[in-house]
């Protein structure tokens, strides 16, 4: 052991290292997952091929795991007039991370903060009835945030956000069965996605004048939200940490944490209970009745996801988000034109595929530089002959001869 080294400091070395290795910085521009231009401006980052083949099997994921839960999916402006952030209480609460106005034809637009107001608006541009209840609405929409440049950091930290936003409008009665149900949604993706919770935390408003005026004043709506969250999480049986001043400003919400590589914690999924905005946008149902808001995101900013994504996965994505998930791999030019053949085949079966021709370099060579791919396809005189293909899985095992159509099925996402 070299003077001065204790045992703790190689291990604090290799976590160093394996973090720098695994920072979604670094992996991400190396992967063709994303890129930043000063032109474009800080916080405002561009998926590459690479990184939007990922976001969209993310997406049509989790868009059909919503579907199938009995979510309508909607498409709202990222634009809202003023006035409706002053109705939705935005404009008062939570303005310093709002864009400024802009002035168009004499009327003040806003760049949308978050997609509930445009969701209160399209629950109340229809009359409801009590059988109506619940309705689950969801949305891959852009929300923006002014963050300052100091803040600003890869994908984990961004001024344009696309959100997996929803909304359940549910009588009182319903409300603890449908947080329950959106907790049992966001374990099902994060399990899917391969994400493990760092923490459950309950974020309650700040005590007394804490947050200033930050937050609703209106305990007892507070008191009502909390007891709801707090309930459904003691009947799960799950652990959770109470923390002040971390709450929306109209209510106080579950967040589910992640930690990235280095221990720094971040929200990903949350889900809150609101009687705030029903009130503000006076939503109803037949009879009168008002409607309680729960807003809910599964997997939160897509942004922030595949950030962690990258750095959990070490680039080495699972099969169905894989953003090459077949190359084909000819053994010399003479296979050139059966692997093409095959190529086509993948392509058509619905994977994500690509060509790696033998000039290329040799096959071992080929086959490091696409050491990430799931399903390595090497065509020999034989699988050339035989209209087939030898398939290397990136962990180096051999899986034999299989059909493409089996790959393609393996290369789906469970639900």
């Amino acid at each position: 052991m070299h003077p001065g080294r204790t045992p703790g400091s190689w291990s604090f070395a290799l976590s160093t290292q394996r973090t720098i290795m695994n920072d979604h910085r670094r992996l991400g521009r190396e992967l063709g997952i994303f890129d930043t231009d000063p032109l474009i401006g800080a916080g405002l980052p561009y998926w590459l091929p690479a990184g939007a083949a990922v976001r969209k099997a993310v997406e049509d994921y989790v868009h059909e795991l919503e579907r199938r839960n009995g979510y309508h999916h909607v498409n709202s402006p990222v634009l809202g007039k003023r006035e409706l952030y002053e109705r939705s209480g935005h404009w008062a609460h939570y303005m310093e991370d709002m864009f400024p106005p802009m002035n168009v034809g004499g009327e003040e637009f806003v760049l949308r903060p978050s997609l509930c107001p445009h969701h209160a608006l399209i629950y109340r541009s229809r009359g409801r009835g009590r059988r109506d209840l619940p309705l689950r609405v969801a949305e891959l929409g852009g929300m923006y945030r002014s963050e300052l440049s100091g803040v600003l950091g890869g994908l984990s930290r961004v001024r344009a956000i696309q959100i997996n936003d929803g909304h359940v409008f549910c009588a009182p009665e319903q409300a603890v069965a449908e947080v329950s149900a959106v907790l049992d949604l966001i374990e099902a993706a994060h399990a899917q996605l391969g994400i493990a919770a760092a923490r459950y935390r309950l974020s309650l408003r700040g005590e007394g004048g804490e947050g200033g005026g930050k937050y609703v004043d209106d305990p007892d709506m507070w008191a009502r939200s909390e007891a709801i969250l707090r309930g459904v999480l003691r009947e799960r049986g799950r652990d959770f940490d109470e923390e002040r001043g971390e709450g929306a400003f109209y209510g106080p919400k579950i967040d589910i944490q992640i930690a990235d590589p280095a221990g720094r914690e971040a929200t990903l999924s949350t889900v809150q209970v609101d009687f705030f905005q029903p009130e503000r946008f006076d939503l109803r149902y037949a009879g009168g009745e008002r409607p309680v808001m729960v807003h809910r995101s599964v997997v939160g900013g897509l942004e922030r996801l595949v950030a962690h994504l990258i750095e959990v996965h070490g680039g080495a994505f699972p099969a169905w988000m894989a953003p090459v998930q077949a190359v084909v791999l000819p053994l010399s030019d003479a296979e050139l034109p059966a692997a093409e053949a095959l190529l086509r085949r993948c392509l058509a079966a619905g994977l994500r595929a690509e060509l790696a021709p033998a000039d290329r370099g040799s096959l071992g060579a080929r086959i490091r530089a696409h050491r990430l791919v799931p399903y390595q396809l090497v065509v020999g005189p034989r699988e050339a002959a035989s209209g087939r293909a030898s398939v290397r899985l990136r962990d180096g095992s051999q899986a034999g001869e299989v059909p493409v159509e089996r790959l393609a099925g393996d290369s789906r996402p469970l639900f």
